[in-house]
């Protein structure tokens, strides 16, 4: 598929999706947003594609969020009825990709405010640079999101500060809570980056994407559950036994005993 607000390439196993639309600091139109969802979700069907990478074109933003001249258009244009179906459709495609069964990393080339901090907060993991501050903005606008994702990433304390507030989370800070899983200097940022991603798509894509399945599935249970997820998941899903992830550990096993 072409997309008209997307770049797409894929390098060793790993899809890389960058938002380019530079000249507005890649802020997020309606288009926008369902190219990303299509790119994401094509990358999971997709057996070639082991990891995927999202990022920003240039060097100032990853995404200053929502494009303000489309919503103050539809603000003017849409029913109320409109609105509410557009705003339960930007809430799915963030949801999808958060869940997305493959890793998806987020390459912060800058500035991520606004939905693009939403944005990046849904992915599994963020590598930053210098340039990459987040400001998590919806309070300002009498809004309310990040709730579901910032707190798994940096805790409740942190996150209540950050959504409370709405303040500049500079790159430091952002490494230091563990926002940013890496902070390097932005020469090294796509290096890095696709050091992680290829990586972990050239691990076997059952444990990969079991382990985040499992990951998933805790979210909502305590210690014991989480114990009986894992046990359930490596016994019972088709494919991930012992026996089939590890045929030449089980061979040299048997020669030993």
């Amino acid at each position: 598929m072409d997309y008209d607000h997307l770049l797409v390439e894929i390098e060793d196993r790993v899809k890389v999706i960058t938002m380019n639309r530079p000249e507005v600091l890649n802020a997020m139109n309606h288009k926008l947003d369902a190219e990303l969802h299509h790119a994401v979700m094509s990358g999971n069907e997709d057996d070639g594609v082991g990891c995927i990478v999202i990022t920003g074109a240039g060097e100032r933003a990853f995404s200053a969020g929502g494009d303000i001249h489309e919503q103050r258009v539809h603000a003017v244009e849409l029913t109320d009825e409109q609105r509410e179906a557009n705003s339960l459709l930007y809430q799915n495609w963030m949801y999808d990709i958060s869940a997305s069964p493959k890793p998806v990393i987020g390459m912060m080339n800058g500035l991520a405010y606004g939905g693009g901090a939403v944005l990046a907060s849904c992915l599994d993991m963020r590598v930053g640079c210098e340039n990459t501050r987040f400001r998590f903005l919806a309070v300002a606008y009498g809004r309310i999101n990040s709730t579901w994702t910032l707190t798994n990433q940096v805790g409740w304390p942190v996150a209540k500060e950050f959504l409370f507030t709405g303040r500049v989370v500079e790159a430091e800070e952002a490494y230091r809570v563990g926002l940013l899983n890496h902070l390097v200097p932005s020469s090294e940022l796509r290096d890095k980056t696709m050091e992680i991603a290829s990586t972990i798509a050239g691990h076997r894509p059952e444990s990969v994407i079991g382990i985040k399945e499992i990951l998933l599935r805790d979210k909502a249970a305590d210690l014991r559950g989480m114990w009986e997820n894992e046990v359930d998941y490596t016994n019972q899903v088709k494919g991930y036994g012992v026996e089939q992830a590890f045929p030449e550990f089980i061979a040299r096993r048997g020669r030993q005993l």
